[in-house]
């Protein structure tokens, strides 16, 4: 059970340590450092923190699909913790977890087109 307490520090790191600001030691994202396109959850950590500072608009702006999803993630989160302390396993149903694949394909192909407004901001 080491992973709530790894959480609840990384939730507090976000809290304290802005990562709009390219000083700020955050890790970099692969996918990012090998194509130069924005996958899919860029921007997250900035969502994340964007939402412990109440700051909904610029969370919207860092990555729009990871903040509709968030509550079908945790929810996938929450079941699959609960699955894991009786000792069962939760399956993510397969059209669910083909339709996240698709949409998060599609998220990414769309918010790398040029121009789109949306993209992850620094400071």
């Amino acid at each position: 059970m080491l992973s709530a307490p790894l959480c609840v520090l990384g939730v507090g790191y976000l809290f304290v340590a802005d990562p709009h600001d390219p000083d700020v030691v955050m890790p970099m994202c692969p996918t990012k450092l090998v194509t130069g396109f924005d996958c899919p959850a860029c921007g997250g950590l900035r969502l994340v923190h964007d939402l412990l500072h109440g700051q909904v608009r610029a969370a919207v702006h860092d990555n729009l699909f990871v903040l509709l999803c968030s509550p079908l993630l945790i929810y996938l989160l929450w079941r699959q913790a609960r699955a894991a302390a009786l000792g069962e396993r939760a399956r993510v149903p397969g059209p669910l977890a083909y339709g996240l694949a698709g949409a998060a394909l599609v998220w990414m192909v769309v918010r790398n087109l040029p121009g789109w407004p949306l993209t992850p901001t620094s400071t």
